[in-house]
C-alpha cells in the first residue's frame, strides 16, 4: 500500500531523479539534482513539502538561479518555483500596491510598473532572477533598494505548513541582507511579494553610477519612469555579460563597508578610490568591482573562468568550469583584495 501512495505522489508531483540543473542556474555549470520538482501552485508546494519532510529529503528552492554557486551536485530534492501572477491589490491617489508570485521574473514586474508608469523600481532593471528571491537578498542597483518601495510578503512556514505575512520591518533588511538569510534561512519559502509604488510625485535617483551620464547621451529633458529604466538597461547591457551567452551570477561580491577614517586614510593613498555614504555611522560603501580592479583581476583568465573584461565584479564561466573552479577564483580574489588594502569583501552569491 505505502508503494502505491508513493508512486502516486511521485507521479502527481511530476518528481524528476537525477536531474540536470544546467539551465536552471546561469552560471552554466553541470550539476545534477538528486530529485527535482516544478510547482505552479500553492497546493502543489504543501504536498513537494509534505513529501520532502517524510522522506527526510534535504530540500532547495531554485528561481531564476541567478543567485548560486553549486560547487557540487545537489544529494536532496530540488523545488524549482513557478508560481506565476502580477495584480495590483490596491490604490490612492498617489500610490499603487502591487503583489507578484515569487516565480515571476524580477524584470517582468519592473517591466509592469514602467508601463503603468509607476515608480519605485525602475533603477532596479533587468536585475537576474525571480520575485522571491528579491527579499532574500534585498536586491538594489543604481541607489535604490528593495526595502524602499516593499510592503510585505508571504513566505509557506515548512515546519508548521501555514502561510505567514512578514512586513517590512519583520524582514530586517540590511545591505543584501534580510531575516531569511539568518534565522529564517531555510525556515519558510516565500510566495509572493508585495510593493508599494508612486503613481505621482516620483521621487528619481540619478546621481549613482552612470545613470546621469546616460540620460544625457540620450538627450532625455523630462524624466520620466521609463526613461530611467531605458538608461538603466542600456548601462547593464553594456557592462555585464549575457548569462546565455557567458556563464555568470552578476555581481559575485558585496560592495564591503568599511570605517569612514580608515576610508579617509586609503583615499590619501588612493586618491582615486571611489566611496559612497553609507546608512550605518562612521561607514562608507567601497566599489569591490574598483578594489578588484586595482589588484589586476579584471578580464583575467583563470583556466576555464575569470573576472569579467568590462566589470571585475562579475565571475564568469567561459566553458568547463566546475562550481570548486570559480569559487576558488573568488578566494584568490578576496586574498589579494585583502593583502592590498586589508579590506575583506564577501560573497553576494549564495555558495551550495
Amino acid at each position: 500500500m505505502l508503494q502505491v501512495t508513493f508512486a502516486t505522489l511521485f507521479l502527481v508531483m511530476n518528481l524528476q531523479t537525477e536531474q540536470s540543473l544546467y539551465t536552471y542556474q546561469t552560471f552554466g555549470l553541470d550539476i545534477t539534482a538528486k530529485e527535482f520538482t516544478e510547482i505552479s501552485n500553492v497546493s502543489d508546494l504543501k504536498d513537494v513539502v509534505n513529501y520532502s519532510k517524510s522522506h527526510n529529503k534535504k530540500l532547495l528552492i531554485l528561481g531564476g538561479g541567478s543567485n548560486i554557486l553549486f560547487t557540487q551536485d545537489f544529494d536532496g530534492l530540488v523545488i524549482k518555483n513557478s508560481l506565476k501572477g502580477i495584480e495590483k491589490i490596491k490604490e490612492t491617489e498617489h500610490h499603487v500596491w502591487v503583489k507578484a508570485a515569487a516565480g515571476e521574473v524580477w524584470h517582468q514586474l519592473v517591466l509592469y510598473a514602467v508601463n503603468n508608469n509607476w515608480g519605485g523600481i525602475e533603477n532596479m532593471s533587468l536585475i537576474p532572477g525571480c520575485c522571491g528571491a528579491a527579499p532574500m537578498q534585498n536586491i538594489g542597483a543604481y541607489g535604490v533598494e528593495l526595502k524602499d518601495v516593499f510592503e510585505s510578503l508571504e513566505a509557506y512556514k515548512i515546519e508548521e505548513q501555514h502561510i505567514y505575512t512578514f512586513t517590512n520591518e519583520e524582514c530586517k533588511f540590511g545591505y543584501r541582507e534580510s531575516v531569511f538569510k539568518h534565522e529564517a534561512k531555510g525556515k519558510y519559502i516565500i510566495t509572493s511579494i508585495t510593493l508599494r509604488l508612486t503613481k505621482t510625485w516620483h521621487q528619481f535617483k540619478t546621481d549613482y553610477g552612470d545613470i546621469k551620464h546616460t540620460l544625457e547621451e540620450m538627450q532625455v529633458n523630462d524624466l520620466t519612469v521609463k526613461e530611467i529604466s531605458d538608461a538603466v538597461i542600456k548601462i547593464r547591457q553594456s557592462k555585464l555579460p549575457d548569462p546565455k551567452v557567458l556563464g555568470n551570477a552578476g555581481s559575485f561580491f558585496k560592495n564591503p563597508e568599511i570605517d569612514t577614517e580608515l576610508y579617509n586614510k586609503l583615499k590619501n593613498k588612493y586618491p582615486l578610490m571611489p566611496g559612497y555614504p553609507s546608512p550605518h555611522l562612521g561607514k562608507t560603501k567601497i566599489a569591490a568591482g574598483w578594489l578588484i580592479e586595482q589588484c589586476g583581476w579584471k578580464g583575467k583568465k583563470v583556466g576555464p573562468c575569470g573576472s569579467h573584461e568590462k566589470q571585475a565584479l562579475v565571475l564568469v564561466n567561459y566553458g568547463g568550469a566546475t562550481g570548486n573552479d570559480i569559487l576558488q577564483l573568488a578566494k584568490d580574489i578576496i586574498a589579494s583584495v585583502y593583502q592590498t588594502f586589508e579590506i575583506s569583501l564577501q560573497p553576494e552569491v549564495n555558495i551550495i
